[in-house]
């Protein structure tokens, strides 16, 4: 890894650096969303209500340069809670320098720490370079999403 890199919760300081890596990672997707999904989300993932988003940053050298969003829920097919990873992002200048692996790790420790037995999430396709990391640190399911929006 390049750098000293720590991994953290996002705190009411960090709403600046999370706008600047949220809005980068959106962007990969080709997606903008109004300044009152930025407000709420953020105010979510550093809120303390129970099952709210929680948010992770990376810093490298006390600098952001990554972040994961992650959530609790229940499952019919679990008895305690699974994990979702929902965003996961990393700065351009350090792909490939295992931030993305730390902020998944870190997301894996917390589902630990909560009695989960399952952390999951989803990609595109395309996302060919995020996926060679997800191919060596967790299984491919079979599973397709299907999505309708109102």
């Amino acid at each position: 890894m390049a750098g000293t890199v720590e991994i953290r919760p996002l705190t009411a300081a960090d709403e600046t650096e999370w706008r600047r890596l949220w809005k980068a990672y959106l962007a990969f997707y080709e997606t903008e969303l109004p300044g009152e999904i930025y407000a709420t989300t953020f105010a979510r993932l550093t809120g303390s209500a129970p099952g709210e988003y929680r948010g992770l940053l990376a810093l490298v050298d006390g600098r952001p340069a990554g972040l994961a969003h992650y959530l609790f829920h229940r499952s019919c097919w679990h008895i305690d809670n699974v994990c979702y990873l929902q965003d996961l992002y990393a700065d351009p200048e350090v792909r490939g320098t295992g931030i993305g692996r730390a902020l998944i790790e870190a997301v894996y420790e917390k589902a630990k720490a909560e009695g989960s037995k399952e952390v999951y999430w989803m990609t595109q396709e395309f996302n060919a370079t995020a996926r060679r990391l997800y191919d060596r640190i967790a299984e491919k399911t079979p599973f397709l999403v299907y999505q309708k929006n109102f």
